[in-house]
């Protein structure tokens, strides 16, 4: 099925415009078992360290974040969290490719389940993740465990961060036009998978140690998500559709790279988040939006733009503050934005999966907008966003009877 093309004419240059054609066809998230409450972590961390204004200055952050629980790997008594000192590299290297992959297996499963077709027609593999550094990387042994072809092609991004939901996902839309182009399938396989709450005593080290509040260790948490794209051409399972994935931007906040951050360290890696995120966060999503929406012609037919108040919005739950921020920038109500508050609520952030989550969760709670835009924001300061349409005759909460099913195929 070639792309439709629709001429988009705006104020000050004519451009010619495709309708992409790109669907996602399911959708797979999967929380770990364990959750870690204010309580769970302030437990910890008096187990492990003395009472310094920093560490109780930050305990207290912990209990007004508006975070009730956190989803996290292990629960707070594992031995890997309670050894003399914080866990190295290594030690979180074998628990993500073991812990991590499983998690990322099962995201996999729900997102094929939902699709309905078979790993045999999976084309592309995109993954992300900033939790782990082996090579091959963890989206190999997914690869393995799914038992996808050796001859689909697995690219795994990195230096993403919180982004990566969408950063994989645009990465896939490009690679699905480009087989598009050349009249081929495309049936993408899109992973991200975090496992953040390991870096609890590292990140408890440096705070006592330097005794400067370090935010990451009160927000971050576990989750893997997954997708399948496809470019609409050799359907063989009469494909139903979730969303039409319209448009996709990126941009780099100049002189930013300092205010979020993710780097090695030696016992795995260190949250940056400067006072300055919000704000950052907020004042970059108007320009974005604004120069997706002429690059989506259905969405310029009337007389007037749409306004950002048209839209569901899927923003990544970063924080209660870059919520917000965005919400009052944009005159967005809670309605507009309910599935991040419930994902920022009860699973925190995970990263780059916990766009997708909120992506998934939006299409679980009302019927809502036609239209959705998706926002996220990793190191750099990057920022990405989507614009995807809806899909009505979708049925997200067949998701529900389809693991029972997964399970017995697969256990």
């Amino acid at each position: 099925m070639s792309p439709t093309r629709v001429r988009f004419v705006d104020q000050t240059t004519k451009h010619n415009f495709l309708e992409t054609n790109l669907h996602i066809l399911g959708i797979g998230i999967e929380y770990p078992q364990y959750i870690c409450t204010p309580r769970d972590l302030r437990r910890f961390a008096f187990r492990h360290y003395p009472k310094t204004p920093a560490l109780q200055k930050i305990l207290s952050i912990n209990e007004n974040t508006g975070i009730d629980v956190r989803s996290v790997a292990c629960p707070m008594d594992h031995p890997l969290l309670n050894k003399p000192e914080a866990p190295s590299i290594e030690e979180l290297s074998g628990f993500f490719l073991t812990e991590g992959v499983k998690l990322a297996v099962w995201a996999c499963r729900k997102a094929i389940g939902e699709w309905g077709g078979d790993v045999s027609e999976i084309t592309h593999m995109v993954a992300t993740t900033c939790t782990n550094s082996a090579n091959p990387g963890y989206d190999y042994h997914v690869a393995r465990e799914l038992g996808l072809s050796g001859r689909v092609e697995r690219t795994l991004l990195h230096g993403v961060g919180c982004a990566g939901g969408l950063s994989v996902l645009r990465t896939a839309a490009n690679l699905a036009l480009t087989a598009t182009y050349m009249g081929a399938p495309a049936r993408i396989l899109v992973v991200t998978c975090e496992l953040a709450s390991m870096m609890v005593r590292s990140e408890l080290d440096l705070l006592t140690r330097d005794q400067e509040l370090r935010v990451g260790v009160t927000l971050f948490s576990d989750g893997a998500a997954a997708l399948v794209l496809s470019n609409g051409i050799g359907d063989t399972w009469n494909e139903r559709p979730i969303y039409d994935l319209l448009a996709w931007d990126y941009h780099t906040l100049p002189e930013t790279e300092k205010d979020i951050g993710f780097d090695v360290h030696s016992h795995g890696w260190k949250v940056n988040l400067t006072p300055r995120v919000p704000a950052l966060a907020a004042t970059a999503v108007p320009p974005l939006f604004n120069s997706l929406l002429p690059r989506v012609p259905s969405l310029n037919c009337g007389s007037a733009a749409p306004e950002p108040q048209d839209f569901d919005w899927a923003l990544h739950p970063g924080g209660a503050k870059v919520i917000t921020g965005v919400q009052k920038l944009l005159s967005l109500t809670p309605h507009h934005l309910r599935a991040s508050y419930d994902i920022y609520k009860n699973h925190g952030n995970s990263s780059s999966a916990a766009v997708l989550s909120v992506l998934n969760r939006l299409r679980e709670m009302d019927e809502g907008r036609d239209n959705v835009v998706a926002c996220a924001f990793g190191p750099g300061v990057a920022v990405e966003m989507c614009i995807f349409r809806r899909h009505r005759q979708s049925s997200p909460r067949s998701m529900y009877s389809l693991n029972a099913e997964i399970k017995r195929q697969f256990c």
